[in-house]
């Protein structure tokens, strides 16, 4: 399962963790500090995600999550001291949003698993987060600051992270390349626009997704947000509201 992972190089001290056999083509990102280390997300859980962070790092390392979306939460057995969001806290403690059989069926859809995962024994991560965060929480990790952006519309508890000094604005489900999620019971399609709103303002320079293309201009944030502006002004960002496909991205309300 070596050959699992691909790892990308943003910087001397920033790394891409990306899951390309997948479907899903999840990508998780390590930043290191002078003291300690952030992942966020964990990706799916198919592979074991640490042996490869600590080829890169051996500071200790916090995992952050975007939001507790099956995906994203896969290897957050592997780090004890994690965060998420308070939103979002039940679906770790008490119970998480989908049953393990439908997250069992998503893991295992489109793709070709290595020989020695055993699909039977996947379960879903539970657990204590060590913190919680709000927006605007700032994440120290020595000499290195990352901020928590609270970006609700795809998950109630979704967050982007942003570093203010090297312009990086890591996205999570928020923006990608792809089809936007906002139709499931849990999402909020106008809490989307509004925290679209929010990150068009950061001086971004960088943008660094949660899924598939890692060829994306930040940019690609406004003409995302005019779209679901349009469809506001349309009546139609509501569940329910339809599909709808552009150049880039797709939107599913």
């Amino acid at each position: 399962m070596n050959d699992w992972y691909t790892i990308n190089k943003i910087d001397e001290d920033t790394y891409i963790i990306s899951e390309y056999y997948h479907q899903e083509e999840t990508h998780c990102y390590l930043i290191i500090g002078q003291e300690r280390a952030l992942i966020i997300d964990t990706g799916l859980g198919i592979g074991n995600i640490y042996d490869e962070v600590i080829r890169l790092t051996d500071k200790p390392v916090i995992a952050a999550a975007t939001h507790v979306h099956w995906d994203h939460i896969g290897g957050h057995r592997y780090f004890p001291d994690f965060y998420v969001h308070n939103a979002e806290v039940s679906w770790l403690t008490e119970r998480f949003p989908l049953p393990l059989e439908a997250v069992k069926h998503m893991v295992t859809e489109g793709c070709e698993l290595p020989n020695e995962f055993d699909i039977d024994r996947y379960e879903i991560f539970s657990g204590i987060p060590t913190r919680i965060l709000s927006d605007g929480d700032m994440i120290d990790l020595g000499g290195r600051t990352v901020e928590v952006i609270h970006t609700p519309g795809h998950s109630p508890g979704h967050m982007c992270f942003f570093e203010p000094t090297r312009g990086y604005l890591y996205s999570g489900d928020l923006v990608y390349r792809g089809t936007l999620f906002a139709h499931y019971p849990s999402t909020d399609p106008n809490a989307y626009l509004e925290s679209l709103e929010k990150i068009s303002l950061l001086s971004s320079a960088r943008i660094f997704p949660g899924h598939h293309s890692l060829d994306i201009e930040p940019t690609i944030i406004m003409r995302i947000r005019d779209a679901f502006r349009q469809l506001q002004a349309d009546g139609k960002l509501h569940h329910g509201g339809g599909s709808f496909e552009y150049d880039e991205f797709k939107i599913r309300i």
